[in-house]
C-alpha cells in the first residue's frame, strides 16, 4: 500500500511510525486526553504500544494511522487514522484521534476531518465513513453533525474505558453521496 500523505495549508497528516511517534509524547501525557477512549497513552510506553498496535493494523490493511503536524504552531499536535477498513464493502471509519488541548477548537480538527473525508471519497475506493463517539462525549458529538454525520444508532455498553466505565457508543456515518453535496458547505476555518 502506497503511503498517504494529508496536507493543507493548515495541517498536514502523514504516516506514524516507530521513527517519530516519539514527537507526541508531551501531548500524550495531557491529563484526560483520552477519557472516552478504551486506549492509553501517556506514559512512553504506553504510547510505543498504542504505535506498534496501530501499525499492526496497517500491517493487515485494516488500518491508515496519521501523525497530525499542525503547521499554524509548526508543532505536532496528535494522532488519527482510518481504522476498521473494510475494502469489500467500501467503508471504513475515521478514529483513534486525540489532539492535544491547545489545538482543540483552533480549527486544526475540521482540517483534518475535511482531508481525510475528501481522501476517503475522491481517492479510495470508499462509499461510507463511519465515527464512533462516547454518548458522553457532547463536543466531539457536535463535531461530527457540523461536519454532516447522520446518528444512526447508539450501542449500549460495548465498549469498557480504562477506569471501568462501560460506554454507550453512538454511530455516525457519511455516505457518498452525502459528501458530494455537502463538500462545498463543508464548515472549513477562514484559513482554509
Amino acid at each position: 500500500m502506497q503511503e498517504i500523505i494529508l496536507e493543507n495549508t493548515r495541517v498536514k497528516l502523514s504516516p506514524l511510525t516507530l521513527e517519530n511517534y516519539h514527537y507526541l509524547e508531551a501531548v500524550a501525557r495531557t491529563p484526560k486526553l483520552v477519557q472516552y477512549s478504551p486506549t492509553k497513552i501517556d506514559t512512553p510506553e504506553d504510547l510505543k504500544a498504542y504505535t506498534e498496535t496501530a501499525l499492526q493494523q496497517k500491517n493487515n490493511a485494516t488500518a491508515i494511522p496519521f501523525i497530525i503536524w499542525d503547521k499554524a504552531t509548526n508543532t505536532y499536535a496528535g494522532a488519527t487514522r482510518y481504522m476498521n477498513i473494510n475494502w469489500q464493502h467500501r467503508v471504513l471509519e475515521i478514529g483513534a484521534t486525540w489532539i492535544g488541548r491547545n489545538f482543540q477548537g483552533t480549527g486544526l480538527n475540521m482540517h483534518m476531518k475535511f482531508l481525510m473525508l475528501q481522501h476517503t471519497f475522491e481517492v479510495m475506493p470508499m462509499d461510507k465513513v463511519e465515527f464512533r463517539v462516547d454518548e458522553r462525549n457532547i463536543a466531539s458529538r457536535k463535531a461530527v453533525e457540523k461536519i454532516g454525520g447522520k446518528l444512526e444508532g447508539i450501542l449500549r455498553k460495548n465498549v469498557i474505558l480504562n477506569d471501568g466505565f462501560i460506554r454507550n457508543t453512538c454511530c455516525y456515518g457519511i455516505l457518498k453521496d452525502e459528501w458530494k453535496i455537502f463538500k462545498p458547505l463543508f464548515p472549513l476555518p477562514k484559513d482554509a
